[in-house]
């Protein structure tokens, strides 16, 4: 008797269950369509011989992309780049000047912050291209940089062709920087202000609070912000496109690069579809690990 009670108390529940994912089944649709339709296209193409011109029909290839990747030389050092590129940009250049800035502002005075703010935030907000061309006109033999060092009596070199991926580096942290300091802005400004002047009374020292009080509180806002910054510099083209193109001789190609080469001037889209994926591969795996180090303790 007491189990034909239980079904019918479920129906309702599921029913109701049911009822509350009915608003989200429009934008699941656009999602399915618009972000999950291109996906599964673009997988399909990467296990093809797609050519951009020179071709009626493609045919299926398997892995043969995939395999031809990995015994690409150009491709094993566009990886090894980007993981230059990413690592220098994101995970320590954009994440430590903002953690800086963001703790620097936060006792500086009002004018100082309001300044500083809006020099940053201006990179920020300048379209890729023009900040491209800033950062090329800044690096390039005759540009801004070198004019400082000749003034100053220092040698100067043509940047852009002795250390082309520390140039987009740099690049790359001066626009991407603000993004880093407002999330560590909003964090910093969440713990309260009697835990940091405890630690002061108990005489702990402005390291030894960073330390111990402020990054522990922050730990998930340091984690978000670190997540969202890999996986914007994994997919930055047209910062290097304009200040390098990628090179001399593939010395700044990351994977970005490589996947436009291989696509739109060698005309392999199949191939280039294939590393597209791996590119998304490399963002998800990224992805994962923050998440789960994101995950709350226990």
């Amino acid at each position: 008797m007491r189990q034909p009670r239980g079904r019918s108390v479920a129906r309702p529940v599921t029913g109701r269950r049911l009822f509350r994912a009915l608003p989200l089944t429009p934008a699941l649709a656009l999602l399915l369509l618009f972000l999950g339709g291109p996906i599964a296209y673009c997988a399909w193409i990467a296990f093809t011989d797609l050519q951009l011109t020179g071709q009626a029909h493609s045919s299926f290839v398997g892995f043969a992309n995939f395999r031809r990747a990995f015994d690409d030389d150009a491709f094993l050092n566009a990886v090894w780049l980007t993981l230059v590129f990413t690592v220098l940009s994101a995970l320590v250049g954009q994440n430590t000047l903002g953690l800086a800035l963001a703790t620097l502002m936060r006792r500086a005075s009002k004018p100082v912050r309001t300044l500083t703010g809006g020099i940053v935030i201006t990179a920020w907000v300048l379209p890729e291209v023009v900040a491209g061309f800033l950062l090329y006109a800044f690096f390039r033999r005759e540009g801004t940089l070198n004019a400082l060092l000749d003034f100053l009596g220092l040698p100067s070199q043509n940047w852009l062709f002795t250390l082309p991926i520390l140039a987009v580096s740099f690049a790359n942290v001066w626009r991407g920087t603000a993004f880093s300091m407002l999330v560590y802005s909003a964090a910093l400004d969440e713990i309260p202000t009697e835990i940091e002047e405890s630690a002061e009374v108990d005489g702990a020292g402005g390291w030894r609070r960073m330390w111990h009080i402020t990054l522990p509180m922050i730990r998930r806002s340091i984690g978000t912000n670190l997540m969202l910054n890999t996986l914007q510099t994994l997919s930055v083209f047209g910062l290097i496109w304009v200040m390098t193109r990628g090179g001399p001789s593939d010395r700044s190609q990351t994977l970005p690069l490589f996947m436009y080469e291989q696509a739109f001037q060698n005309s392999m889209i199949g191939y280039g579809t294939a590393v597209a994926l791996l590119l998304l591969l490399v963002g998800s795996l990224f992805s994962v690990v923050y998440m789960r180090l994101l995950r709350t303790e226990v």
